[in-house]
Formats: C-alpha cells, structure tokens, sequence
C-alpha cells in the first residue's frame, strides 16, 4: 500500500515538473521576437503580352493605366501617332517594339514604307533608319503582315544585319508557317523569340479568354509562352481583367526581353 502511495506521489510530481516547464518553454518564446520564414514562391511559367498596331490613336491609353503587368507594344511606324503613343507607353513602364511592315502575299492595303522584296539593300536600310527615328525607345522589331517577307532569305539577311547592328532582338510573329527567321536568326545570333498564340483574331469576348487560357496552358507545359493582341479596347478590358487571376495561379508575366535567346 505504501508502495502505491509512494508511486501516486512520483506521478504528481513529474507532472508538475513536466506543467511548470511547459509554463517557462511558453513565456520564454513569448518574449522573443518571431522569425518569418518565407515559402519560396513556385512560378508556373513565364508570359509575354504583346500589344500589335499601336499608333493610329491615343484611345485605349485610359484601359493601359489599368493595368499593371509589363507588356510589350508594338509601334506602326510613320502614322499619326506613332512618336506620340511610342512616348506615353516608354512613360507608363511598357516596352516599346517597332512593329515593321513587311511585304505579305495577300493583297491587303499596306502601311507607308512597307518594306518589299524586290527593294535593294540601300532603300531596306533607309527605311528602317527612318522608322526608328520615327519610333523611339525601340528594343527590338517584329513583323507586321510579312507573309512574304519572312520566308525571303535574302531580304531578311539584311534585316537581321541591321538588327545585329543595332543590338536589337527579332519577334517573329509567325504569319507564315514557312518562315525562315528562327533558323536565321539561331545562325546569325540574333536575339530572337516568336508568337505562340494569337489572342484576338475574333473580337468577342469569351474567345480572347479562351485564347489567354491556350497561352497560359502552352507557358505551363513549356515554361513560357508569347501572346499577340492588338489595340482594342475590347482586347485590353479582357486583359485587365483575366491577367489577376493568372497571377494568382502563378504565372508570371515579362517583357518579350526577358524571353529572347
């Protein structure tokens, strides 16, 4: 019986010892500050936007302040507002690329100086000086229309000459299936990238979102991925209100420099 009262006793004991170490452990932690230690942020994939045909109006720059991710914008050249809107993105934080005319196989009215084929090397230069002056904050070019012109070896030679030149990087937009730039770039090193998916060939909606959704699937599976708009208002309102919730899931979104190679 003594025994037992003896071993009743211990217990108590060693749950007391065990409760008042707990009570110092607590308000010896307590009074030390706390250490956050941040959880790496795993990022889904990288994504570009680029905003094609900027120049013939100042309209959707109200949409743009809305809008808070880098994208990239491609200037026409030597249209009403093409130095103007050229300055109001550079000012706004956004990356500024001349959107060069290029010769296309369908017969579609072109922009001024469109660049030809059949042009010389001399008259490909001047254009492109004159362009660049035109736009300014210019980091890199990519093509509009140009069906033709990027499957022409000769004519894109003396682009891409200019582009090394120059220390600019080539977007291939990618309207011919034949184009010769990535290999001619990849063996000029030139800086280059293309177009994964365009995003507004219809104007409704619900298609740009799917679309965004394709590109976003395509940055998933291979790490980043390049999508082309255009400035429209209906474009830029699907932007500003679908890139959030990207965000959220963990994509991303760059410049098109930080996806050139």
């Amino acid at each position: 019986m003594r025994d037992y009262r003896n071993y009743k006793i211990a217990i108590w004991i060693l749950s007391l010892l065990v409760v008042i170490e707990s009570i110092l452990l607590i308000r010896l932690l307590a009074g030390r500050p706390k250490k956050i230690t941040k959880v790496p942020f795993a990022v889904k994939g990288k994504i570009a936007i680029v905003i094609d045909d900027w120049g013939y109006n100042l309209d959707n720059l109200y949409i743009l302040d809305q809008i808070k991710y880098p994208l990239t914008a491609a200037v026409l050249p030597n249209i009403n507002y093409s130095k103007a809107i050229a300055e109001a993105l550079h000012k706004r934080g956004f990356q500024i690329i001349l959107h060069l005319p290029l010769e296309p196989y369908e017969k579609l009215r072109l922009e001024q100086n469109t660049i030809m084929t059949s042009m010389d090397e001399a008259t490909i230069k001047k254009i492109i000086q004159k362009d660049l002056v035109n736009v300014p904050f210019v980091l890199g070019i990519s093509n509009h229309m140009g069906s033709k012109a990027t499957e022409d070896l000769r004519l894109m030679e003396i682009i891409f000459k200019e582009l090394k030149r120059r220390k600019l990087y080539f977007l291939d937009s990618i309207v011919s299936s034949k184009s010769i730039c990535s290999e001619l770039a990849h063996k000029r090193h030139i800086l280059f990238t293309k177009r994964d998916i365009f995003l507004d060939n219809e104007e409704e909606p619900e298609y740009i979102k799917r679309q965004i959704y394709k590109l976003k699937a395509k940055a998933q599976i291979y790490g980043e991925a390049v999508g082309i708009g255009h400035d429209r208002r209906i474009t830029l309102e699907v932007l500003k209100e679908v890139l959030p919730e990207l965000e959220k899931e963990g994509f991303k979104f760059v410049f098109i420099s930080d996806l050139v190679k």
